[in-house]
């Protein structure tokens, strides 16, 4: 069996499991893991707390995970539209950060904090990856894009 070189990361070469749907979306998988934690395990204690902002959280927690599964749908019809969509997801990934240290900052050490701190990440690295996604979908479109100016020129020219 041969080993594959580490690359800068020190990390063994993996290659990535075929996307057949958004749900094989690693950010997909991560937003709706941060959504059910939060509604497992957060919701009760902040409802206790009447935690004014609370619906609105929980709101943004469910939107992130639906933005992502109809970006992906909608990037092969509308391209611009399935970006925006995907940029909406990364801005609600910044609203939960806010939400979720605010909940930090105000109720100290009524909530668990370690929980919290955990989700900030996950949300901070997920909004990380959907940038990078983002810019692998915008070169993809242009690699098909001059695949198919070259496939309409004429050869004789």
């Amino acid at each position: 069996m041969t080993l594959y070189q580490n690359n800068k990361y020190n990390k063994p070469f993996t290659p990535k499991k075929p996307v057949r749907s958004f749900r094989d979306l690693d950010v997909y998988q991560k937003s709706i893991e941060c959504s059910v934690i939060i509604t497992k395990d957060m919701k009760s204690k902040l409802a206790k707390l009447n935690y004014d902002y609370l619906e609105n959280m929980l709101n943004c927690s469910m939107s992130v995970p639906l933005y992502i599964g109809e970006a992906h749908s909608t990037r092969f019809a509308d391209f611009k539209g399935g970006v925006s969509l995907l940029e909406k997801a990364m801005a609600g990934c910044n609203k939960m950060i806010v939400y979720l240290e605010a909940i930090k900052g105000v109720y100290g050490s009524k909530i668990d904090v370690g929980l919290i701190d955990d989700i900030v990440g996950r949300y901070a690295e997920s909004r990380t990856k959907m940038f990078h996604l983002e810019k692998s979908w915008k070169r993809f479109k242009e690699s098909n894009a001059t695949e198919s100016e070259n496939k309409n020129r004429d050869p004789r020219y």
